[in-house]
């Protein structure tokens, strides 16, 4: 179910533009919610359609899903959702880009790629660097949402996000899902089959202070 995409490869320095919100959603003033590897759109598909009260914008760095989503997006009348190709860490990076990180309500990190072996975790999409992006300019009061499989993995984002003074945990058990990206809950395909399969899902929700 993973495919492995190397983000550090000079293929990803060409940047893909993110159009203004204007120009994404039919009404750029609903919350918007960015979703990280978010692969051929199924959850955010599923998510925009479910919950049209917010804007959904996915990136993938696999091409061939990036376009399959796009493809998929253009045969349906959904007005509330954009796909975008390309280093998620490059992209939000890139000072014409940074708007995003302002506007977004929140962010979510679902099961991203693990690259197991120690000397790949420079891979592994959340980063210091990236932490320390989002900590610069998202709002007061946005959330960054991260689930897996892996418990390596679980430990190795909490204790990034958690070492940026900007980011506190939050409860999930006083948290209300209701006023959320994800009101209903809507699971992703790995999510489905992790759950099949009786394995556990780690996850924690960050707010930033």
């Amino acid at each position: 179910m993973r495919q492995h995409v190397n983000p550090l490869s000079k293929n990803f320095d060409q940047i893909e533009r993110i159009p203004s919100l204007n120009e994404m959603f039919d009404n750029s003033k609903l919350n918007l919610h960015l979703d990280i590897g978010c692969a051929s759109g199924e959850f955010l598909f599923d998510l925009a359609l479910d919950n049209t009260n917010w804007n959904y914008l996915g990136i993938e760095i696999r091409e061939r899903l990036a376009n399959s989503a796009k493809l998929k997006l253009l045969d349906k009348e959904i007005k509330n959702l954009h796909f975008v190709f390309g280093n998620a860490h490059n992209i939000l990076n890139d000072i014409n880009s940074k708007f995003i990180i302002k506007n977004f309500k929140s962010i979510s990190f679902n099961f991203p790629d693990p690259w197991f072996k120690k000397r790949h975790h420079k891979r592994r999409v959340i980063q210091p660097e990236f932490i320390n992006i989002l900590s610069n300019l998202m709002k007061k009061g946005s959330l960054i949402y991260i689930k897996t499989d892996v418990k390596n993995l679980f430990e190795y984002m909490d204790c990034t996000i958690s070492s940026d003074c900007n980011f506190e945990k939050i409860d999930k058990k006083d948290f209300n899902y209701s006023t959320s990206f994800n009101p209903n809950k809507v699971q992703t395909n790995r999510e489905k089959y992790v759950l099949a399969n009786e394995l556990k899902i780690f996850e924690n929700i960050y707010i930033k202070t």
